[in-house]
């Protein structure tokens, strides 16, 4: 969906700069995932004390694999004029 908003400059070079957003609309998107999910993570700790959970711990739980962290580079930024 196209949509033109008017975003204070201060605020966006600060979005930006907090993650490899190399676009102002990426920057934009990951803000609003953010919200998003956050809104989903209050609806989940509705339910906290409510549910009981009746099983035998030793069967049904598995030990998740290990998953190996690798760093890597942090994104090229280009210089962008503003639009």
């Amino acid at each position: 969906m196209r949509t033109n908003i008017d975003i204070d400059d201060d605020l966006m070079a600060e979005a930006m700069k907090s993650g490899p957003y190399q676009t102002k609309k990426e920057a934009v998107e990951a803000g609003l995932r953010l919200l998003a999910r956050q809104a989903a993570y209050r609806e989940i700790l509705k339910w906290r004390g409510r549910l009981k959970w009746e099983g035998d711990e030793a069967v049904d739980w598995k030990e998740p694999a290990a998953t190996k962290l690798e760093a890597r580079e942090p994104a090229r930024r280009t210089p962008r004029g503003r639009r």
